[in-house]
């Protein structure tokens, strides 16, 4: 078991994988967990590998399937372009209220940044086309409201489980899965946490797309909102029904209907 540390992990894995033996790389924070676990508070290089070691021993993580090289190569490449988006993002915002020497280096630096994010658009769309699994993917996805490219690049880059897993697995893999925190008769108030962040990120704004050109989708969200739910905790609301239709949509490779969705 393997913690991944930012992407230093990776040829660990790669060599693992290659000698035929089982890998799990798990999130940082379980292996923090494993070492808090017994009561271990200091942290070195020993001391945290003693805790992976112990952990895999006690939770026995299930090893997955490592990626294919054309999945590995998609995901570097969705990987590079998430940062010029930032990049550019902000250069916009500081073109307002800016002094005039600073306002032509932004004005400078945004065609690279725009050029740069279209060459990696280019190849995402090139090695998308090359795999006819994508492809059919990319088709069902972007039938579906509020999902449009981007959306559905990020979805096989982030969630290659699409239409092997449970409603209940798919929701917490996306992160929008209520979390409950009760104690007796308490009953705590629900949070979503966890999963990956970035699919949660994109789907919170195909989610604002789909409650506005979706009509029960449409109706849904203002029915929360009449309930007394405020406008974020109904778009968090309308999000696991979305994912929870687009994957038995890929389960059963049915394209979709637009007056088939429910709320």
């Amino acid at each position: 078991m393997l913690e991944a540390p930012g992407g230093l992990e990776r040829a660990v894995t790669r060599a693992l994988a290659t000698a035929g033996l089982p890998v799990v790389v798990v999130h940082p924070r379980q292996g923090r967990d494993c070492a808090r676990a017994p009561g271990q508070l200091a942290t070195t290089e020993a001391l945290d590998a003693r805790a992976l070691a112990h952990g895999a021993a006690v939770i026995g993580p299930t090893p997955r399937p490592r990626p294919e090289a054309q999945t590995q190569e998609l995901r570097a490449l969705r990987g590079r372009r998430q940062p010029l988006i930032v990049m550019r993002t902000a250069a916009q915002h500081r073109l307002a209220g800016t002094s005039a020497r600073l306002t032509k280096a932004l004005a400078a630096h945004m065609p690279w940044l725009t050029t740069g994010i279209a060459t990696l658009d280019d190849a995402l769309e090139t090695r998308r086309r090359a795999r006819p699994v994508w492809r059919d993917n990319d088709d069902l996805w972007q039938r579906a409201p509020g999902s449009g490219p981007v959306c559905a690049r990020t979805l096989v880059r982030d969630l290659p489980e699409w239409g092997t897993r449970t409603r209940q697995q798919i929701a917490a893999l996306g992160g929008v899965a209520p979390r409950p925190c009760d104690r007796g008769t308490l009953r705590g108030r629900r949070t979503i946490w966890g999963g990956r962040a970035h699919v949660r990120s994109v789907w919170d704004m195909g989610t604002r797309v789909a409650t506005r050109d979706t009509p029960r989708r449409h109706a849904f969200y203002p029915r929360l909102l009449a309930a007394g739910q405020v406008k974020k905790v109904a778009l968090t609301a309308c999000i696991p029904p979305c994912l929870t239709m687009l994957n038995a949509r890929l389960k059963h490779r049915t394209p979709w209907q637009a007056q088939e969705v429910q709320s």
